[in-house]
């Protein structure tokens, strides 16, 4: 059997009707893989499969690693056997066309790309993957945009309504690098945010507690919880005093979901144009000023280079959204 993770051998039967019967995958692991959760590793493989499927055939032994049963996040191992039983896949599974503008602009986006990794200026409104009701994020959008790549796996993550840095790796030690890099607090993030009313420079921390809730709606929203919630903690830096607003860099040492965006609401200074956590008022007053997305960006992100281990550092301008809306606000002059 070659020593790829993407060659596969199919047994069984053919089917006499015009669709062929589904037959049973094998794959076994190459470098490419070698350290990549079963789950991830399954939703590239089994492309336009549901995730939900994909997690209930785990749960049913359907597919098994080295004859094995395994759960979700078990890591691949280098020459691992994974065989997945017969599932029908989709017809078509839709295909993200690198013509489409929204893709092709991505190209102009790319901060620095080498043979390791990608630094992206996202755009606001981009989920980083597809899902829920989602047909591509920026992940599938960069795999069609670079086909020859043999690995392009995202090493963290940005709201949808976030723009800025992204770090997508090419090659699984680059992810696994800077996997280690982020447990250990190695990876440097900094976010600017606009936030209402004044925000006093000698506020530098906020460490409430966060957890998560879901609304009888189904929408999951982030909670200020000393007692039951997450340990969390945003070191803040005023940048500029406008009149009515704050532009604030917020420096997050934990990593949790919503975490910039709450700690500045329960400090009564909510982002603008946050549609979760936001104040109506302050937002309307920024959307008369053309601003229509969340104010937050990533604005830069420093790392230890997987190559070389040198410390390196990457920038993402705003987007022509954001300038217009400071432009457009009055400095406060004390």
């Amino acid at each position: 059997m070659s020593n790829h993770s993407s060659t596969t051998v199919n047994t069984g039967q053919s089917s006499t009707s015009d669709a062929p019967r589904p037959k049973v995958q094998y794959h076994e692991i190459d470098e490419a893989s070698d350290g990549q959760r079963i789950d991830n590793f399954l939703l590239k493989t089994l492309k336009g499969v549901p995730k939900s499927m994909i997690y209930r055939l785990l749960r049913k032994g359907e597919i098994r690693v080295n004859k094995k049963r395994i759960k979700p996040e078990y890591r691949l191992q280098l020459e691992d056997i994974v065989r997945i039983a017969p599932i029908r896949m989709p017809d078509n599974p839709e295909k993200v066309s690198p013509q489409l503008k929204k893709v092709a602009s991505l190209e102009q986006q790319i901060i620095f790309e080498d043979d390791c990794l990608i630094v992206i200026n996202k755009p606001s409104g981009m989920a980083v993957h597809g899902g829920s009701g989602l047909s591509f994020g920026l992940i599938e959008a960069l795999r069609a945009l670079r086909p020859t790549a043999k690995m392009l796996e995202l090493v963290h993550r940005l709201d949808r309504d976030t723009s800025g840095c992204l770090v997508v790796a090419k090659k699984r030690s680059t992810l696994r690098n800077l996997h280690e890099q982020l447990r250990h607090k190695k990876v440097q993030k900094f976010y600017h945010a606009l936030v209402k009313g004044h925000w006093s420079t000698k506020l530098t921390r906020v460490t409430e507690g966060l957890k998560k809730n879901e609304l009888k709606s189904g929408e999951r929203v982030v909670v200020v919880d000393n007692q039951q919630g997450k340990e969390s903690e945003t070191r803040y830096k005023v940048l500029t005093h406008y009149i009515g607003a704050t532009l604030v860099r917020a420096f997050p040492v934990t990593g949790r979901t919503h975490q910039i965006r709450v700690h500045c609401q329960v400090k009564g200074h909510p982002i603008a144009c946050d549609n979760k956590y936001g104040a109506e008022d302050f937002s309307a007053t920024m959307q008369s000023l053309g601003l229509k997305r969340l104010f937050l960006h990533a604005a830069s992100i420093e790392f230890n280079h997987p190559k070389d281990d040198q410390r390196v550092k990457f920038e993402a301008p705003y987007d022509p959204q954001l300038t217009a809306a400071l432009k457009k606000l009055d400095v406060k002059t004390f």
